[in-house]
């Protein structure tokens, strides 16, 4: 929101959209949307909207039953395959929640749980 607002001032002081990009080192295209985006009469409109609801985090509910899936032979779940990825993981668990994360986020939330078991069982 800082930046946000740095960007409107400077826009204020007469700055073109190239020098205040320069000036704190951002791109170009961030300093036209927040120009046009931002007021500088409503702090509100300086918060970044793709954090409200388009954000979705796992719940523990979730990662509970991620980590009891993958756990569980697919062939078991009534699937052809033999091995798990983040893909197949994913595709199974947006059948069972309607939740869908890409293999990426899947992968890291098993990454992190992984670290964290392994890390906790070393204590």
């Amino acid at each position: 929101m800082r930046e946000h607002a740095l960007i409107l001032l400077l826009q204020n002081d007469g700055k073109t959209y190239e020098e205040i990009a320069i000036f704190i080192s951002c791109r170009y295209r961030t300093v036209a949307h927040w120009c046009v985006h931002g007021d500088a009469d409503n702090l509100d409109s300086l918060k970044d909207k793709r954090e409200q609801g388009n954000y979705r985090k796992a719940t523990e509910q979730y990662i509970e039953l991620l980590l009891e899936t993958v756990e569980l032979p697919p062939k078991e779940l009534g699937y052809e395959f033999g091995r798990w990825t983040g893909e197949r993981l994913s595709t199974c668990l947006e059948q069972q929640t309607g939740i869908k994360f890409s293999s990426k986020q899947i992968s890291r939330i098993l990454q992190k749980k992984t670290t964290f078991i392994s890390g906790q069982s070393t204590a």
